[in-house]
């Protein structure tokens, strides 16, 4: 995918809105991954005021996340303004201007214990859209037994979870306010789960709603798994609060009022 769409997105759509995830395969080339590359080198040597490591003192390996720099690193604006991921995101959504709503680096090294939980993504949001997708971009190859796992469908159950902590995986309240306990996926029979074999330059594309988990590093790879999440949002959206912390953590959010908003610019326009 360069300025216009050589990839047949055609089935991957459909497996979008009916389970919630799928992979493009070859959409960044290496130009674009080296520079994100870069971005991400440049994120962990001078994290930002918001990032997290999840991996305690102790422990082998480490588990990296910062996100919202993208006005401060080149890397992550191009490749969240310019190039194949916008257009990527307009396809999957059916949007002409998707409005970019932020990045997300997680970095696992090599002998990573910790997990992400399972979790969905909305509930943290200072957002509520019904158009929305996260380009789940790895830098590193990633076989689908270290990667990312979808429970297909769960993004139209009509429920919200709580959200959970990755440093001990808690989550952020009780049940309350219509939100719900995260059920114990990995042991709840019935549910279709799907994962994908991953390369660099391939794009994982998932919604906001879908429920979703990833293992460790340990003993699964022994590579690096550096991946950047690219957040976009259709013309719905617009801004929610939360009965816990938001995120990201802006002030100034009024529920119900449109994101226009230079923190979320505008893309293809």
């Amino acid at each position: 995918m360069e300025d216009s769409v050589e990839i047949d997105l055609t089935a991957a759509i459909e497996q979008f809105q009916r389970d919630g995830a799928t992979i493009i395969k070859s959409v960044l080339d290496q130009q674009q991954l080296a520079c994100l590359a870069d971005a991400v080198e440049h994120n962990m040597a001078h994290p930002g005021p918001w990032a997290n490591d999840y991996t305690p003192a102790s422990s082998h390996g480490r588990f990296f996340g910062d996100y919202v720099r993208w006005q401060d690193i080149d890397g992550y604006r191009e490749s969240a303004l310019r190039g194949p991921l916008p257009l990527l995101a307009a396809h999957m959504m059916g949007e002409p201007s998707p409005r970019f709503f932020h990045e997300h680096t997680l970095v696992k090294e090599p002998g990573t214990n910790e997990i992400t939980p399972w979790h969905h993504d909305e509930p943290y949001y200072c957002v509520d859209s019904d158009h929305n997708v996260s380009l789940w971009v790895s830098l590193d190859p990633v076989p689908a037994a270290a990667g990312l796992t979808f429970v297909a469908g769960s993004h139209d159950w009509g429920r919200s979870f709580v959200p959970r902590k990755f440093l001990d995986y808690s989550p952020y309240a009780a049940a309350d306010n219509g939100y719900e306990l995260v059920p114990d996926i990995d042991n709840e029979i019935g549910h279709s789960l799907i994962s994908f074999d991953v390369e660099p330059g391939d794009v994982i594309a998932f919604r906001f709603r879908t429920l979703h988990s990833a293992p460790g590093t340990a003993g699964l790879t022994s590579n690096r798994r550096r991946a950047v999440s690219f957040r976009y949002l259709g013309s719905d959206a617009v801004f929610a609060t939360r009965p816990w912390l938001h995120s990201p953590p802006y002030d100034n959010v009024v529920p119900g009022q449109p994101l226009d908003d230079a923190r979320f610019p505008l893309t293809l326009v």
